[in-house]
């Protein structure tokens, strides 16, 4: 997917000011990369398709009924932050909020989001020693396994939360695994980036 693919993909969705400010967290994105490791160093020429669209994919998915977003292990932002930038425009009474451990990287959260004009709230600790969030939405990518996913947002979900995870081709065996000691509501979703990738969404997360 080129980035004007990856655009024309959006724009069915999100209008010209939602992409100009994705344009400044992706010119963000490139000049941080220099100082400190955000993504994978190879992938930033495809910006566009492997992290923008890849995060964004998850937003219509979210309950329209959400109020609070809790994005896990956020580093560069995704897909937490893009899904905040579309929210700006689309559903502005969603809160997000940011754990992060790495202080750098959160550093780089809330300049983005200032750049783009955009409130949000970031932790800089570890998503195990947080509040519990009470969260209606929780997003994560590229953090875990799903059982670990489970572990991690158990404490954080709201009673009739809805949790998003991007995953890749292990994502069978993981769910599998995850439900030896998870009982939930799952649907898969095919990834519109990947043939390999899948969106994991999971209601009624209960300890089995």
């Amino acid at each position: 997917m080129t980035k004007g693919e990856a655009q024309a993909y959006l724009s069915t969705f999100v209008s010209r000011e939602t992409l100009d400010r994705l344009q400044i967290y992706v010119d963000m994105l490139v000049k941080w990369q220099k100082a400190i490791n955000l993504v994978a160093p190879a992938t930033l020429p495809d910006a566009w398709s492997r992290h923008i669209v890849d995060s964004a994919q998850i937003f219509p998915l979210a309950a329209k009924s959400s109020r609070k977003w809790l994005d896990m292990g956020s580093g560069g932002g995704f897909p937490g932050l893009v899904c905040a930038i579309i929210a700006a425009e689309k559903s502005s009474d969603i809160s997000f909020h940011f754990i992060e451990s790495d202080l750098r990287k959160c550093a780089f959260l809330r300049d983005v989001a200032r750049q783009v004009g955009i409130s949000i709230n970031v932790m800089s600790r570890r998503i195990e020693d947080a509040p519990p969030q009470d969260a209606d939405i929780i997003s994560a990518r590229a953090l875990s396994d799903l059982s670990k996913l489970c572990t991690l947002s158990y404490r954080h979900l709201a009673t009739d939360g809805q949790c998003l995870f991007l995953k890749g081709q292990s994502a069978p065996q993981e769910i599998d695994t995850a439900k030896e000691s998870w009982q939930m509501s799952i649907k898969t979703h095919p990834s519109v980036t990947s043939d390999d990738g899948q969106i994991i969404e999971i209601k009624e997360l209960r300890r089995v």
